[in-house]
């Protein structure tokens, strides 16, 4: 019983993260614009970047979250099936990323994001503590890109482009990975990022629906 509810939450975790960004990228092609996007939250999610309204500020050692994560598990030489998601996941910010810069007029960061994000992947592992630290940072990361999602819906009091959909299924994803990670691996680091992104993943979540609701109440 536990092989088979073990297996059922990694295939779903890698199917609903297999197309978890489309419906943010659908969204914001259809109205060509960034508005409600926040390329400042997406930033954060890979990089730890502040808003690209405050301008371009130094990156920290520790750069990205979803690389970090990546890069911890493979450090750590846990199960494939514990994180094979993250690089599909990373490729679909990618994308939404390079579509935020375009419609935001930014797209010369491109490439400097690009030589950062590879120069930390090795940086990552020069040493254990880096990568320890890294683990523990990248979840303060984290958490700070759904703070600024959080941030950009309350001042504009608009859900624009956000799309719920696509953070539900976040909420889903680390719902499923709390409980494989306890089943497999049990790293207290590891639960912690899940536990908080699952609860700021909800509220996120609620806080589009509500604006949402408000808007077509109006």
């Amino acid at each position: 019983m536990a092989l088979t509810l073990l297996d059922l939450a990694h295939w779903s975790t890698w199917a609903v993260c297999a197309v978890i960004k489309l419906p943010q990228l659908a969204a914001v092609l259809a109205a060509r614009s960034a508005r409600g996007g926040s390329a400042g939250s997406l930033l954060l999610e890979l990089a730890g970047e502040g808003p690209l309204g405050a301008g371009v500020t130094l990156f920290s050692v520790f750069l990205f979250s979803f690389l970090v994560f990546l890069r911890y598990q493979i450090y750590y030489g846990y199960p494939l099936q514990t994180y094979l998601e993250y690089p599909i996941i990373i490729a679909q910010d990618v994308i939404l990323l390079l579509f935020i810069l375009r419609f935001s007029g930014n797209m010369k960061r491109a490439l400097f994001y690009a030589v950062t994000f590879w120069g930390g992947w090795y940086m990552l592992t020069l040493r254990k503590w880096i990568i320890d630290l890294g683990m523990n940072l990248c979840t303060l990361i984290s958490a700070a890109s759904k703070l600024a999602q959080l941030r950009c819906l309350w001042q504009t009091k608009d859900s624009g482009q956000a799309s719920a959909l696509t953070w539900s299924m976040s909420a889903y994803t680390c719902a499923t990975r709390i409980v494989t990670t306890v089943m497999t691996t049990n790293d207290l680091a590891v639960l912690i990022r899940f536990i908080t992104m699952l609860i700021l993943n909800i509220w996120v979540t609620a806080t589009i629906l509500h604006y949402r609701k408000t808007k077509k109440t109006d």
